[in-house]
């Protein structure tokens, strides 16, 4: 069939090369000049960042990944192991000394005993904790993960039958109220709570059942790609055009194009017939499509690119909808090293039940926790000789209305004034008193930034949170009620925020096309259905692209 891929995202970009790699006939669209989306990428003078995701984790999922497209992880990428994983360092509470900062390390063994030094019984707890983790992981990924639910029944695997007393509780608790069942020190709570906001939420909105999170980051599963994330990107790119898929840049889709369907069943009133889209001298084309693939912002795919009679996902909708957090991103490049902050440093508040409030009651935080990313420490080509690469970021309300980042310290007066805070923050809690003095490169992204180049919904950082309503089969599907032929990958739907969950929902289109209703991953290698082939990378511009 022939396919139209709208957005080259991780999403985009892997949904194309898995499809391809079936036999079909890929084409994707991007409106930007350069693939990544969200995992995108910025240099200047000497310094190269990685604007998006940092984390490397669910690595089995990348494995399989590779492995459906015939390769590796180890073939495609240069992976180290963090050691330690992250630092935490915390404010203290009022009128009181900050405690030191706490390594977690890559061995297991080492956590339980930090956790132990801190809170008495808190290592046995964790040993536990890390027990109910891994199981959780395991089923997900056996079972929750790679299906779209649209066959209950395939579900209903003796393993989850027998693990639904443990399993149905973690969906009605929170994670905060689990955690703190079992420790009773803030710092511990807090490094077991953290992961929620990797999935656009907090501890107090997150189901429990996302403590699986912690099976990965505590026991030595946080890696980091030489070259970065956007060498990452950079790979599966590769591996899509070498499996066929013709990449158009500069390409702005306007219009998901259909027919009606005669004898219609069910809801589907039409027909995905292809795309219209925009290049960039602004000239309009019209690509014929089977099956189109909106691999973006689902918001704006809906919302702009279907009439409303046809939408899965109409305003109203969004409008009980949680977009999750917003973020300033602030991009540093620091003259001399750093020895006090490791790759990657987390820097939390005291009070930070306030701090999420703040967020998602729509107010900056003061103070912010903050998070932040020194690549430089595992990969000296981020950097100048003598150099260090600072990524900070600050989440903050999903509000395009916060402005614009820009270059030394031209961004919207809001966007600058959290930056200069979160920069003041780290130099006093990490102990580099001349922090701010040392900076030879600045330059801000904020929710403004998101929403106008990423078309993200309300400016979101990462995409709808993970709350219980917008969790598993009660996120957005990853096909159109109204339109068939027309499916969705990305963060916006099943089964969520991050990049391994983006390769999962690309998969997912893979066995929709197929037929394929189980909950189980698709065999690797894929076994295509012709030989596919080879073409190069068309720009929108390009006068040899066979579109134009």
């Amino acid at each position: 069939m022939r396919v139209a891929v709208v957005g080259g995202g991780i999403a985009g970009l892997a949904t194309a090369a898995l499809l391809a790699s079936d036999g079909h006939d890929v084409d994707l669209f991007e409106q930007r000049d350069e693939v990544g989306g969200r995992a995108g990428s910025r240099s200047t003078e000497g310094f190269r960042f990685d604007t998006g995701p940092s984390w490397y984790l669910m690595p089995e999922v990348f494995d399989h990944f590779f492995e459906l497209l015939g390769t590796s992880s180890a073939e495609q990428l240069d992976l180290r192991v963090l050691d330690p994983a992250y630092r935490v360092f915390y404010e203290g509470a009022p009128g009181q000394d900050p405690p030191p900062p706490l390594d977690v390390v890559a061995d297991t063994g080492a956590n339980i005993e930090a956790f132990e030094a801190v809170e008495p019984g808190a290592g046995a707890a964790l040993r536990s904790y890390l027990g109910s983790a891994r199981e959780a992981y395991d089923v997900a990924l056996r079972h929750f993960l790679y299906t779209s639910f649209t066959r209950p029944i395939a579900l209903a695997a003796p393993d989850v039958l027998r693990r639904l007393p443990r399993l149905l509780p973690l969906l009605t608790r929170s994670l905060e109220s689990f955690v703190g069942s079992r420790f009773q020190d803030v710092r511990l709570r807090q490094v077991l709570g953290y992961p929620a906001v990797f999935l656009g939420s907090s501890p107090d909105r997150a189901p429990s059942l996302y403590h699986l999170m912690s099976a990965l980051d505590l026991t030595g599963g946080v890696m980091y790609p030489q070259g970065g994330f956007t060498h990452l990107i950079g790979r599966i790119a590769d591996l899509a055009t070498a499996q066929g898929v013709r990449i158009h840049l500069g390409a702005s889709v306007t219009e998901v194009t259909t027919a009606p369907v005669s004898g219609r069943r069910g809801r589907r009133r039409a027909r995905a017939t292809g795309v219209r889209w925009r290049d960039g001298d602004g000239t309009e084309r019209l690509h014929p499509a089977d099956v189109v693939v909106g691999a973006g912002d689902l918001h704006h795919l809906e919302t702009r690119l279907l009439p409303e009679e046809l939408r899965s996902y109409p305003e109203s909708y969004w409008e009980g909808r949680d977009p999750g957090p917003g973020g300033v991103l602030v991009l540093l490049g620091v003259r001399g090293e750093l020895p006090q902050l490791p790759h990657h440093s987390l820097f939390f508040t005291h009070d930070w039940r306030s701090n999420f409030d703040a967020i998602f009651g729509g107010r900056v935080p003061d103070p912010a926790s903050v998070y932040v990313c020194k690549p430089s420490a595992t990969d000296p080509g981020v950097a100048p000789e003598g150099h260090e690469n600072l990524f900070v970021l600050v989440p903050v309300p999903a509000d395009p209305g916060l402005g614009r980042g820009g270059r030394d310290g031209g961004g919207s007066p809001q966007v600058e004034a959290v930056a200069d805070a979160a920069i003041a923050q780290v130099a006093r809690w990490a102990g580099v008193p001349d922090l701010a003095e040392r900076v030879v490169v600045r330059e801000t992204i904020g929710p403004g930034d998101f929403e106008a180049d990423l078309l993200a919904w309300r400016g979101g950082m990462l995409g709808p949170a993970h709350t219980l309503r917008q969790s598993a089969m009660f996120r957005s599907s990853n096909t159109s009620r109204h339109v068939a032929g027309l499916h969705y990958a990305g963060a916006s739907t099943i089964p969520g925020i991050g990049l391994p969950m983006c390769l999962i929902s690309a998969e997912l289109v893979l066995k929709h096309l197929r037929g394929d209703t189980s909950s189980a991953p698709v065999p690797a290698p894929i076994q295509p259905r012709r030989a596919p082939a080879t073409s190069p990378v068309y720009s929108a511009e390009s006068p040899e692209n066979p579109q134009s």
